[in-house]
């Protein structure tokens, strides 16, 4: 039997995230805390003399197997006479702010390195794919600047999030076009928190840059958190990433779930998860 491999993507959330200037060649720079909750897509493979890529799942519609992601991460990696057959089951919304594509990606490297017994890829080379590929390709929780390059682990308290995504696609160019201040203050230095609560104390001294412009953009954003705001349990909404998947923090299980339970019955139209931290 050909040899099959199965990976997890989960969703990039970021925190906060800082936009503290932009690079003579138009990459912006970011100071981001960035986490990865227990909820995303999923790939399989197996050898294959060919790359093949198959997407299914509910959000399968949206994406075009061809100029995916994931088969340039497979082309970066693939020694010369080697091939796979990849599943991708797409259960997270596309252009949600949630790093999906990035995850998939960085999921089929760890996925493809070890099917085909190879070393991943540098850094640099991660970079060429997007700048989410190193971190989302490390899963873990994470301190990210630059332009995704500088990476610093940072320890997390177990907490809960509820993640909502009300339909609609927000492009990344777009939102960054609209954003009036492009070089605002980084984060102030992570030294550890005091359990859910220091975190939440934390983050509320915080931002994200993003989320102004894209409210601007699409008004669902705003309805998104002021439904989690208004959540039994929560202390703190935002958006992540450039949208328009907005979160909730939420200290334990049992407040997450009956959360994500309500929106889903009072907005039959989102996408809601409940999902751990940690």
């Amino acid at each position: 039997m050909p040899r099959r491999e199965r990976e997890f993507a989960p969703a990039k959330v970021n925190l906060t995230l800082h936009v503290t200037g932009r690079r003579p060649d138009g990459y912006h720079l970011l100071d981001s805390l960035v986490v990865f909750p227990a909820v995303g897509d999923r790939l399989e493979a197996v050898e294959a003399r060919d790359l093949t890529l198959e997407i299914d799942g509910p959000f399968a519609g949206a994406l075009e197997p061809a100029s995916n992601l994931v088969l340039a991460a497979a082309r970066l990696l693939r020694p010369a006479g080697r091939g796979a057959a990849i599943r991708l089951t797409k259960a997270l919304p596309v252009a949600g702010g949630i790093g999906g594509g990035s995850s998939d990606a960085a999921a089929a490297l760890r996925l493809l390195a070890r099917l085909w017994s190879v070393p991943l890829p540098p850094a640099e080379a991660l970079l060429a794919l997007g700048a989410d590929l190193p971190v989302c390709l490390a899963a873990r929780p994470m301190r990210m600047a630059g332009i995704g390059e500088a990476l610093v682990p940072v320890g997390m308290p177990r907490f809960w999030l509820v993640l909502a995504n009300p339909g609609v696609p927000l492009a990344t160019g777009a939102v960054f076009k609209a954003l009036a201040q492009r070089a605002g203050p980084p984060m102030p230095p992570l030294d550890g928190f005091d359990g859910f609560e220091g975190l939440c104390a934390y983050l509320r001294g915080q931002r994200n840059d993003l989320e102004p412009p894209a409210v601007a953009l699409a008004t669902a954003v705003a309805e998104v958190l002021a439904a989690l705001a208004g959540s039994p349990g929560c202390p703190l909404a935002r958006m992540s990433g450039s949208g328009a998947t907005c979160f909730g923090l939420f200290p334990d299980e049992g407040t997450a779930r009956a959360a994500a339970d309500a929106l889903g019955r009072a907005a039959p139209g989102w996408w809601v998860a409940a999902a751990p931290v940690g």
